[in-house]
């Protein structure tokens, strides 16, 4: 797979598979291309070449389903100021065709006693536990996961470690844009900073093999 951003070449030659409970750790300097390689893993972004696959179809025959099998949480905590904790988190699960969302979602990332505060007054750490608590409101086996512990303290970024454990304990897979400050037990990893390309090599490739850009 390849990624071109602003017609400037980010990453070439990223393959990888995950299997179910498996664990994947996006790795590499700043630029490399790991938030781009996340968004095109949940249908954001376009690559510049390659197949991006699910059991062994191309996603983009169905990206609607696709899209229901995965969570996907960047740099943005999508809260709404005007909603309290609790209707953000109803908000998202009505979004995912769930009537309610559970309260044990807030619990498991210590923000219950917030259920009634409205966005505008949450702090950065808690906007980001609020926006992680999706995860756990409304199932889906694949989590995409931009630096998820930013802003948060060491006791919230347990809480996100124990969650991802045990998701991948039910079967779950998980990949994670890190700079190693989250416990990921026997994750692989990916690093995208030995993919980088030279732009004429990487226009080079397209042109000589058209082929490969299934999207």
């Amino acid at each position: 797979m390849a990624c071109i951003r602003g017609e400037r070449p980010v990453f070439s030659g990223v393959s990888f598979s995950l299997d179910p409970g498996g664990a994947l750790a996006l790795v590499g300097p700043n630029g490399a291309g790991k938030s781009s390689l996340l968004r095109i893993l949940c249908g954001l972004l376009r690559p510049a070449g390659g197949t991006l696959a699910w059991d062994g179809a191309a996603v983009d025959e169905d990206w609607a389903a696709h899209r229901q099998r995965l969570h996907y949480v960047g740099h943005l905590d999508a809260v709404k100021p005007t909603l309290t904790v609790a209707e953000n988190l109803d908000d998202w699960a009505r979004f995912r065709g769930a009537a309610r969302a559970a309260i044990d979602a807030l619990q498991a990332l210590g923000i219950e006693n917030l259920a009634d505060v409205p966005g505008r007054f949450l702090s950065a750490g808690q906007r980001r536990r609020l926006s992680l608590a999706r995860l756990v409101a409304t199932p889906a086996p694949l989590w995409l996961l931009d630096e998820p512990t930013v802003t948060l303290d060491a006791e919230s970024a347990a809480r996100v470690a124990t969650m991802i454990a045990a998701h991948r304990a039910d079967g779950g897979m998980v990949i994670v844009a890190t700079h190693g400050e989250i416990a990921l037990d026997g994750a692989n990893r990916l690093d995208l900073g030995v993919h980088g390309v030279p732009a004429d090599m990487l226009l080079a490739d397209q042109e000589a093999k058209p082929e490969d850009d299934a999207w």
